[in-house]
């Protein structure tokens, strides 16, 4: 009776844990179908608005210049926002990554922990910071002091005409970059300093064992180690850069231009164009706005597609040198 009743505690205790993992299971794999079926309505969503709006298009809408959705011909094209989502997008990329890196790096091998703590802290909070409140700051603050930092590149790099200025208010690409670069810099911070903090210890304490600097320790252990999570954080921050729309729209003047320069004001982005045009837009003009946000959506895929598949084949090179 004895062993009956001890037995009966632990059947019962393992059959009520293989129904709470059949529960679990169940419940994430309906999260995951639901994700699934929520991308796949979006698609075709846009799709279908978009498949609307260019039967109506008389130009074409990849290569056209123009943005005129109202009268008897109307004719839109995402030449310039595409140019102008790419070139900020890149921008911010160029000057948020290194940066965030270098974050990164300090706070996880070089501050001392009473100061990592509260610069981490800080560079979390700046995640929390509402895009409208960037868009204020960078129209208030950042336009006006970028003036003589432009005229300083006009200066130095102006004969190559990408880094001329003319000397309007500084409402460019290369500014919306500047202020984007900001906003995603939390974001790339954090993911990769959560990444550095993974590296093996045991790894970290043979190179100085063997002789390594600081130095040559983050060289040869850290950033190996981390480099699929740079490229995570990465494409992480370009999503958010690709689709921020308020700050944006605060900042650049728009126009249906493609500048030369990247310091000449005007030009404009997928998510700016539809923010500032939707409200007052028609039904073909909404259609028209939501067909390029089905290009935004497919950029954001191929962009995310892009990284699972840097990330995906440098585990199998890890994994074949292990």
């Amino acid at each position: 009776m004895n062993a009956t009743t001890q037995r009966h505690p632990g059947g019962a205790s393992r059959r009520a844990a293989r129904l709470g993992d059949r529960i679990f299971a169940g419940l994430a794999k309906g999260s995951g179908i639901t994700l699934l079926l929520t991308m796949a309505a979006v698609a075709v969503f846009l799709t279908v608005r978009a498949t609307l709006a260019l039967r109506e298009d008389e130009g074409n809408f990849l290569t056209t210049f123009e943005w005129r959705t109202g009268g008897e011909d109307p004719e839109f094209g995402i030449a310039v926002l595409l140019f102008g989502t790419a070139a900020s997008s890149l921008i911010a990329m160029l000057l948020a990554v290194p940066v965030a890196v270098g974050i990164a790096l300090f706070l996880t091998h070089y501050a001392p922990r009473r100061l990592a703590a509260p610069i981490a802290w800080l560079v979390d909070l700046l995640a929390a910071v509402p895009s409208i409140v960037y868009g204020l700051w960078g129209a208030l603050y950042l336009v006006p002091r970028l003036t003589g930092c432009y005229e300083w590149l006009d200066g130095a790099f102006g004969w190559t005409g990408v880094l001329s200025y003319a000397g309007a208010p500084a409402r460019s690409l290369m500014t919306v970059g500047i202020l984007l670069a900001v906003m995603i810099l939390p974001i790339v911070t954090s993911v990769t300093r959560e990444v550095f903090r993974q590296t093996p210890r045991a790894t970290q304490e043979a190179a100085l064992a063997l002789g390594a600097t600081r130095w040559e320790v983050v060289r040869m252990t850290v950033l190996p180690f981390g480099r699929s999570g740079i490229v995570s954080a990465s494409m992480l921050g370009l999503g958010r850069a690709l689709g921020e729309t308020m700050a944006v729209a605060t900042v650049l003047s728009p126009s249906f231009l493609i500048h030369a320069s990247l310091l000449d004001s005007g030009g404009g982005t997928f998510a700016q164009n539809i923010a500032s045009q939707f409200k007052e837009a028609d039904t073909a003009g909404r259609d028209a706005l939501i067909a390029s946000g089905l290009v935004l959506f497919l950029l954001t895929l191929l962009v995310n597609g892009a990284a699972r598949l840097i990330i995906a084949r440098r585990r199998e090179y890890a994994g074949a040198a292990l």
